[in-house]
């Protein structure tokens, strides 16, 4: 998810691929070249990407969900322990963009995708998206965001995720994630196909 939260299945690991071992494995070249898999040398970047461009959260969502930082180091290692896999996007020897993913028994989370201000609106979020789009295995691709985080949404919605109904979001957010009744109220949840899944 792109705001930070323990997923549910990261806390019992129950009903999630084992994936974890994976989570800084090589990455097989891209055509682009600038998309890699990170590794844990990559981890002070990581953590650096998400709380600079979280900072467009600040004033934006309820001021009793946001903290400082808004991702800690212990959260983020949790989060990689649990089997998300982090990509990212480096240029000019520097990481710009990250966006995590895990796959769980029957859907694939899209978690954590951030951009450093200052690249953003360059494509970079497009291309990330598009690539770990491309690496799901299951029936379908969930993403949740802040319910008034628009530009997020809007940036979703133009790649083919779609909002779930509010009573569908907070089953989903149940389901998959471990997050308090507020956080629940103030987001919501969009769905895509993977294209795998419309050819058959």
């Amino acid at each position: 998810m792109p705001y930070n939260s323990n997923n549910k299945h990261n806390r019992n690991r129950r009903g999630s691929r084992n994936i974890s071992r994976e989570a800084c494995a090589p990455l097989l070249p891209v055509s682009n070249k600038m998309i890699r898999s990170l590794v844990p040398s990559d981890f002070d970047a990581i953590l650096k990407v998400i709380n600079d461009a979280a900072q467009a959260y600040k004033g934006i969502i309820p001021d009793d969900r946001w903290k400082e930082p808004y991702m800690s180091a212990e959260e983020l290692k949790e989060e990689i322990e649990a089997g998300v896999r982090f990509f990212g996007w480096v240029g000019g020897g520097h990481l710009l963009g990250v966006t995590g993913i895990q796959a769980l028994k029957d859907t694939t989370l899209i978690r954590h995708a951030y951009v450093l201000p200052g690249f953003q609106s360059k494509g970079i979020g497009k291309r990330l998206l598009e690539y770990l789009v491309g690496l799901a295995e299951t029936p379908e691709i969930l993403v949740g965001t802040w319910a008034d985080a628009t530009w997020a949404i809007r940036f979703y919605e133009k790649h083919g995720f779609k909002l779930v109904s509010s009573r569908e979001k907070d089953r989903l957010l149940r389901t998959y994630w471990n997050i308090p009744e507020r956080q629940i109220e103030t987001s919501v949840v969009l769905r895509t196909i993977p294209s795998f899944q419309l050819k058959v």
